[in-house]
């Protein structure tokens, strides 16, 4: 049987394909742009039909209708990062949400430490060869396919084909079912005038030629648009956002001086619009890969001029950074930062930076903290951290004293705060009185 008459023999309808999930199978679902939209819908209207089983994935985009309160028992989700659409679960109990590095998700696949029964996949329609490509979104799931026992494909001509390691061949998928909606977007935040003065700060600390790392949110697309005037970037990143698209176009991004994969934009997954889908299409200017090889710290300290940017929602005043709670209510996860800032730390010439607002919630509170809320998770710990990066400022901390951080970080908090955390610095004895009031801050 050639591939062609096999994909006939594996197409069914969203229903059908779904009966494969049983009650106790856990299940991995492809995130981001990637969330096959289809299946999902299926999947939560097998529900009546199934108990205890486990959904795992990362950020998807879309409703996430196997978290509410009438799925309990049926479906339970596990998040290896959090998107809006399953917190609230995650903090009313019904949800769980795993702390991990986005480099070993995969690792627990190959370890069997987490087997998967069933992998929901969303690829483009196969090749003169047989292959379907997974498009905008490589993630963790051309490994756990790997791994799983059942494979369902939502085939979607949306679905734009990609280069680097982004296909699997009709014969490794179990059930075919064929869609045209389109693709679940992530339109991009507008950065604030705040988020921009961040990023000029940050622009400042990337130098021609470098190889950069992009997040998501208002102060990524902020530093995307302050580095029309840089020269010879290069990408290596977990994800990318629509804002590359003008860096491309112009040739600021172009990879020239790249240590690692020359000329290529590498990267596992894109976050963005239909205008991005289309950029990517068999644009052999990028290389997608799982994320366990983009993140890999090792991998990630080979490229030269490695510039790290992420952001934080709460920095304490000797360095330790909050990036995934908002106390003890899970937020988003540890995605790659920790991948990135000791990969750039190890890169010659790198540049590991956190960047954030300095202040939140229309700025009544201070980002810049005495300590971190209680409950509040390290993401990053005091030694990783190197630049931290506000509206106000530049903190460059690594090596530095507990004197020397907090020093830092006051010079850099918003001046409506700066006397409280100053005040808090000497009761700690980080400062000395004399030392506080005597204090010039650069």
């Amino acid at each position: 049987m050639n591939w062609r008459q096999l994909y006939q023999s594996r197409r069914m309808d969203a229903a059908k394909a779904l009966e494969a999930v049983t009650s106790g199978s856990r299940v991995w679902i492809q995130s981001g742009c990637g969330t096959p939209t289809a299946l999902v819908r299926a999947l939560v209207a097998r529900a009546p039909e199934v108990r205890d089983v486990e959904i795992v994935h990362m950020m998807t985009l879309g409703s996430a209708d196997y978290t509410k309160p009438e799925c309990e028992g049926h479906f339970r989700h596990r998040g290896m990062f959090l998107g809006a659409n399953v917190r609230a679960a995650v903090a009313a109990g019904r949800a769980d949400y795993t702390p991990i590095f986005l480099s070993e998700i995969e690792g627990l696949f190959e370890s069997g430490a987490m087997p998967l029964d069933v992998v929901l996949m969303h690829v483009s329609p196969p090749d003169e060869h047989g292959f379907v490509s997974l498009g905008t979104t490589v993630d963790c799931t051309l490994t756990a396919a790997r791994f799983a026992k059942v494979i369902i494909a939502e085939v979607n001509e949306r679905m734009p084909r990609t280069h680097g390691d982004t296909s699997i061949h009709v014969s490794h998928i179990s059930a075919i079912v064929e869609s045209s909606l389109p693709l679940p977007e992530l339109c991009k935040e507008p950065p604030t005038e705040q988020h921009l003065r961040v990023a000029r700060n940050v622009a400042r600390l990337i130098p021609d030629g470098a190889t950069i790392q992009t997040g998501i949110g208002g102060i990524s697309e902020a530093v995307l648009q302050c580095l029309g005037d840089k020269r010879d970037l290069g990408i290596h990143s977990e994800m990318c956002p629509d804002g590359i698209i003008e860096l491309m176009e112009s040739g600021v991004i172009n990879g020239e001086q790249k240590s690692l994969h020359r000329g290529k934009a590498v990267l596992s997954f894109v976050l963005g619009t239909q205008r991005l889908f289309d950029f990517i299409r068999e644009n052999p200017s990028f290389e997608f890969r799982s994320i366990s090889y983009t993140n890999d710290p090792f991998v990630v300290a080979q490229n030269d001029k490695m510039v790290a940017i992420n952001s934080a929602l709460q920095v304490d005043l000797t360095g330790q950074v909050c990036a995934d709670s908002l106390g003890t209510k899970p937020y988003s996860g540890f995605g790659g930062q920790i991948d990135f800032i000791r990969g750039a730390a190890r890169s010659k010439g790198g540049v590991p930076i956190i960047a954030l607002p300095s202040t939140a919630i229309h700025g009544t509170v201070s980002r810049i903290a005495p300590m971190l809320e209680p409950g509040a998770g390290v993401v990053t710990s005091r030694a990783d951290v190197h630049y931290v990066v506000t509206e106000h400022g530049i903190a460059y901390l690594h090596g530095k004293s507990l004197r020397e951080r907090a020093e830092a970080l006051i010079a850099i908090a918003d001046p409506r705060f700066q006397a409280e955390l100053e005040d808090f610095a000497v009761r700690s004895h980080y400062l000395e009185r004399k030392a506080a009031a005597a204090a010039v801050f650069v």
